[in-house]
C-alpha cells in the first residue's frame, strides 16, 4: 500500500494542502541527497520477492489475500472484518524477533495490513536470491503463508488470494459484521467506512482524495450483456434519493452512467488484491534499465492474470481490475481533468495516481527519443533542480512528473522534520503514485539497493499460478539482463495496450503491440559477413561482435532515421506469439 507511519495526527485537507509545497520540496531534497551518496552503490546480485494479500503483496513477492466468512446457514459468504485480530498474531514472531536483533532465528514470512479490513499482505521473511534454489522456494513459502494463517482463523474463515470480492457494494450482507452503507470517509451510496482498515492513514487518504477532487470518485465499468441485459442497462441497486452527504445526489446528476456499474468509493480499487514482484538490481542503471523493459510487459502480463470480472454483483466486460483502481484514486480536480480552464490548479494532468507509466528513463543507447513520445506533464522548476544536481534529464523528468502530485495524507509531527536525510516525505508522494513500474532508491541506513517493482499483475487463486507467473518474471528479467533484450515500442503504444488488456478474454483473442526483434543484433542485415536477421544473438561474453559497422548493437541512432523507422519495428502480436514466437 505504501508509506504506513506508525502513529501521529494527520490533517485535514483544507490544512494538509497548505503543506504541500513544503513536502515536495523536502521529498526532492532527500533525492537529490541520496542519489549523490547512493548513485554508484553497487549490490553483488540480484534479489527479489513477492507480495500475496490476502491479496498479495510485494517487497520481494508480495501476495494478498482476503479473509471470507461462510454461513452455512444462509449460504452466503462475508468478507470478515475481523483481520486486525488475525494480523496481531501473525506478527508475534516477527515482534519477538525483533527484541533479540543478534538472533540467528530466521522469520520465514512477514505480514502487513493493506487498505481493506478485510484484507492481509504476506511476504518471504527475507528476499529470495538469484539461484535455482531460490526459484523452489517461491511456491513452498506461498504454501506456508496459507497455512501459518488458518492457524488463526475460525473454523467458518478461510483466507483467499481473489483479486475482487464479487459482491462488495452489492444489495445484501456482504460483510461480517453487516454495517449500513455510512460514514464521513467514503460516504459512499454502497459501503460503510468499517470496510476501511482503521489506521488513521487510511480514511484519512480516502476522505483527502474526495475533498481534494471535489467530489466523490466516480467508477463506471460497462455492464456484461446477454440476451436478458435490458436496454439500456439502468442498475436500480444505486439508492438516488439518499440524502445523507451532498454528494449523495452526484449518482442521479451523471457520475452514475447507464449501461455501467456505478462505484464511488476507495474500497472498490485499493480493496482488490494483486500479486506484485519487487527486484533489487545490481546498481541504478540496471534498476533503469528493468523499469524500462518491464513497463513494456504490464499490459501484457495483466492480461495474462486478468481475474476481475464482478463488481458489486454485476457481470461486467471488462476482465481487469486496474481502471478500476485508477478511478478509485482519481483525487484530480475538474482543471486537472480538463474539464474547466486552469485557474487554481497548476497542471492539466492526463492520467489518475494509478496509472502505466508516462515515460521511459533508462540511460541505455537502445533508447530513443522517439519512445518517449507523450507529452510528458512535469514540474519544470523541480526538474532544473535536479538536473542542476547532477541528475540526468531523463531521470530528472520523471522524479519532477510524480511530483505534480500533492501529498495525500499529512502527519503533524512528521512536519517538523526538514532535514535532507528525511525519508518519509520523499516516499509520501512516491509510494502515491501507484503506476505499474516503480522505481525505488535504497532506503535510509540500509544494505537494500536500487529496486524497481513490476505492479500490474493480478493473484490467482492457487498458489502454483502465482508461483509460476512470479517465476516467469523473475527468469524474464535475467533473460534481458543476459541476452540485452530490448522491448520498446512508444510509450503511446504500451498505453493502447493498457486498454487492449482490459476487453473480455484479451488474453486469447486480442492483439498488442509489441517489438518484432528483440535482439540488438536482429536489427542488422549484413550480407557481406553473412549476418541474417533471424539469427540468434551471442550470449554476452561468448563471441559477441565489437564490429564498428555493427553501431546499432548498441542501439546506436543514425542521424537521419526518422519516426517511421520507429513506426517498423513493431506491430500488433497475439501474446501467444509475443511468448511463444511466430
Amino acid at each position: 500500500m505504501g508509506l504506513l507511519s506508525s502513529s501521529g495526527t494527520p490533517l485535514q485537507w483544507e490544512e494538509a494542502k497548505q503543506y504541500a509545497h513544503k513536502i515536495r520540496a523536502l521529498g526532492i531534497n532527500y533525492f537529490v541527497s541520496v542519489y549523490k551518496k547512493l548513485k554508484e552503490k553497487e549490490n553483488a546480485c540480484l534479489k527479489w520477492g513477492d507480495e500475496a494479500i490476502f491479496f498479495l503483496h510485494c517487497c520481494c513477492i508480495l501476495v494478498e489475500y482476503m479473509v471470507i466468512e461462510y454461513d452455512d446457514e444462509t449460504k452466503n459468504a462475508k468478507l470478515s472484518l475481523r483481520v486486525h485480530e488475525i494480523l496481531a498474531e501473525l506478527q508475534k514472531e516477527e515482534e519477538e524477533a525483533l527484541k533479540m536483533p543478534n538472533s540467528e532465528q530466521t522469520i520465514k514470512t512477514l505480514w502487513r495490513p493493506e487498505y481493506g479490513r478485510y484484507m492481509l499482505e504476506g511476504t518471504p521473511g527475507t528476499p529470495y536470491g538469484g539461484t535455482l534454489k531460490s526459484l523452489l522456494q517461491i511456491e513452498p513459502n506461498m504454501k506456508l503463508r496459507r497455512e501459518i494463517i488458518s492457524k488463526f482463523l475460525r473454523p467458518n474463515e478461510v483466507a483467499i488470494t481473489l483479486t475482487s470480492f464479487p459482491r462488495l457494494g452489492a444489495s445484501g450482507q456482504f460483510l461480517e459484521p453487516h454495517y449500513e452503507p455510512a460514514g464521513n470517509a467514503a460516504r459512499s451510496l454502497f459501503v460503510p467506512d468499517e470496510v476501511i482498515n482503521p489506521h488513521v492513514r487510511f480514511p484519512t487518504l480516502t476522505a483527502n482524495i474526495r475533498e481534494r477532487r471535489g467530489s466523490k470518485v466516480a467508477i463506471n465499468v460497462p455492464i456484461f450483456r446477454d440476451k436478458c441485459t435490458p436496454d439500456p442497462f439502468i442498475d436500480t441497486a444505486i439508492p438516488l434519493n439518499r440524502n445523507l452527504f451532498p454528494e449523495d445526489k452526484e449518482a442521479a446528476e451523471g457520475a452514475a452512467q447507464s449501461d455501467h456499474i456505478y462505484m464511488d468509493a476507495m474500497v472498490f480499487g485499493m480493496g482488490c488484491c494483486c500479486l506484485q514482484i519487487t527486484f533489487q538490481a545490481c546498481n541504478a542503471e540496471e534498476a533503469r534499465r528493468l523499469y524500462d523493459q518491464l513497463a513494456v510487459m504490464g499490459p501484457i502480463m495483466l492480461a495474462l492474470t486478468a481475474s476481475a470480472p464482478i463488481w458489486r454483483g454485476y457481470l461486467s466486460d471488462i476482465d481487469c481490475r486496474w481502471n478500476v483502481i485508477a478511478g478509485s484514486v482519481d483525487d484530480r480536480t475538474r482543471e486537472e481533468r480538463s474539464l474547466e480552464p486552469l485557474k487554481h490548479d497548476r497542471f492539466v494532468i492526463n492520467k489518475s495516481r494509478y496509472d502505466s507509466i508516462d515515460c521511459y528513463i533508462s540511460t541505455d543507447k537502445t533508447l530513443k527519443p522517439e519512445y518517449n513520445d507523450l507529452d510528458l506533464v512535469y514540474d519544470s522548476d523541480i526538474c532544473k533542480k535536479l538536473m542542476g544536481n547532477g541528475i540526468d534529464e531523463l531521470l530528472a523528468r520523471h522524479i519532477s512528473h510524480l511530483f505534480i502530485r500533492d501529498p495525500l495524507v499529512i502527519f503533524k509531527e512528521r512536519l517538523e522534520h526538514d532535514d535532507d536525510d528525511y525519508y518519509d516525505h520523499f516516499e509520501n508522494i512516491q509510494s502515491t503514485n501507484w503506476q505499474t513500474m516503480r522505481f525505488k532508491p535504497p532506503p535510509p541506513n540500509s544494505n537494500i539497493g536500487w529496486r524497481v517493482e513490476f505492479r500490474s499483475m493480478e493473484v490467482q487463486i492457487t498458489d502454483f499460478e502465482n508461483a509460476a507467473f512470479a517465476i516467469f518474471i523473475v527468469l524474464l528479467t535475467r533473460v534481458i539482463l543476459s541476452y540485452g533484450l530490448n522491448f520498446y515500442i512508444p510509450i503511446s503504444k504500451v498505453d493502447e495496450n493498457m486498454k487492449i488488456a482490459h476487453k473480455r478474454d484479451a488474453a486469447m483473442s486480442e492483439k498488442f503491440w509489441f517489438r518484432k526483434n528483440v535482439f540488438a543484433e536482429s536489427n542488422i542485415v549484413n550480407d557481406g559477413d553473412n549476418t541474417h536477421e533471424n539469427e540468434s544473438p551471442s550470449i554476452p561474453g561468448e563471441g559477441a561482435s565489437n564490429s564498428s559497422d555493427n553501431s546499432r548493437l548498441n542501439g546506436h541512432a543514425n542521424a537521419n532515421e526518422s519516426i517511421s523507422s520507429v513506426e517498423d519495428e513493431y506491430e500488433q502480436m497475439t501474446i501467444n506469439e509475443i511468448i511463444n514466437g511466430n
